[in-house]
């Protein structure tokens, strides 16, 4: 139906379909990506974005207590194909932190040119670096000559809209050997609520010749399709519109295929948060009742009566009670659905 392509490559390695999960701090750890996994579709999967100092600080130490840093990196087989994302500014950490990515099985790591957090950016981290294309320069290249995996990166247009230099950084990549690149265009300063000018993807995609993915405002499989028609891009990645719809690359693929997509029922939805919460619950950990809220707040988007089952998980202290709670709530809803199914076809 679409004209959309079926996958990419990142040197040696090829990603199909030619869609990416983002990397979200906070969002996508191991049990997220293993959930996305499960739903198809997805071509490649991230880390949330790991600082490279935490990790050399552990790798130089290994009878040191493991930094959080370190956790983010715990990947499971059935995550492959899987790329580390890594922040920082110092060149030679950069380097270590990415061997170290590479030694532990990672397929690819990604570089973060794009957090506009203020504790990031302060330190000359994530976005920050885009005010520093000579360093910049320096930490590719020698981040590129410590690995023998694909490297890629994730950046932004410019620190801000006077001072865009989203062509330069695309430029340099491939001219320093890396594989692919993904474009977030607004800058730090928008932050996500401003609308992502997709013609900077475009921009870059005209100045390359390494993949280009693009990322901004797809919420809906046609906006992925539309995105690859207005920019030419090689791949599209999703970030926040797979919180809430898990099932979006799935979506894109049945779309591009046919036309239509299969819209997830109240039954889906409840399997979806009966299977992230009982894996949640046996990954164990210390943040497992506060995964199960923020999630909540993300799965039950337009469910009907969704704002009274977060009210109650938001009250909830402890894991399994929580669990049965959304188990109870969707049997209950479900059989009032199908109940006034019933009195309407009588």
């Amino acid at each position: 139906m679409a004209d959309f392509p079926s996958s990419y490559s990142m040197g040696p390695v090829t990603i199909e379909p030619a869609t990416v999960l983002a990397p979200m701090a906070g969002v996508t750890d191991t049990v997220f990506r293993r959930l996305i996994r499960a739903q198809g579709g997805c071509g490649l999967i991230m880390t949330e974005f790991t600082s490279s100092h935490g990790i050399v600080a552990t790798s130089r130490h290994p009878g040191r207590k493991p930094s959080k840093s370190f956790h983010y990196l715990y990947f499971e087989p059935e995550e492959h194909p899987i790329s580390a994302q890594l922040f920082g500014a110092d060149p030679q950490v950069m380097s270590e932190a990415a061997r170290h990515c590479q030694d532990i099985g990672f397929d690819a790591v990604d570089i973060n040119f794009g957090c506009p957090v203020k504790k990031v950016v302060s330190c000359n981290g994530g976005s920050g670096l885009l005010r520093n294309l000579p360093l910049v320069e320096d930490l590719l290249r020698k981040v590129r000559a410590a690995v023998t995996v694909p490297l890629t990166m994730k950046f932004r247009a410019g620190w801000n809209d006077r001072e865009l230099v989203h062509i330069q950084m695309a430029r340099m990549a491939e001219d320093n050997g890396l594989q692919a690149i993904a474009l977030h265009p607004p800058t730090p300063y928008q932050g996500y609520a401003r609308h992502a000018d997709w013609t900077r993807i475009a921009e870059v995609k005209a100045s390359v010749h390494i993949p280009v993915i693009g990322n901004g405002d797809i919420t809906r499989p046609e906006d992925a399709v539309r995105m690859v028609r207005e920019t030419g891009c090689d791949a599209v990645m999703i970030g926040r519109a797979a919180s809430s719809n898990p099932w979006i690359f799935r979506q894109i693929q049945e779309y591009v295929a046919t036309g239509s997509y299969y819209q997830p029922t109240e039954q889906d939805r409840w399997n979806l948060m009966h299977t992230y919460f009982a894996m949640l619950i046996e990954k164990g950990g210390l943040d497992v009742v506060g995964k199960m809220k923020q999630f909540t707040t993300y799965f039950t988007h337009g469910v009907r009566n969704g704002a009274k089952l977060r009210t109650a998980i938001y009250q909830e202290r402890d894991a399994q009670p929580i669990l049965d709670m959304v188990d109870r709530f969707f049997e209950r809803e479900i059989h009032r659905g199908e109940e006034k199914l019933a009195t309407v076809l009588l």
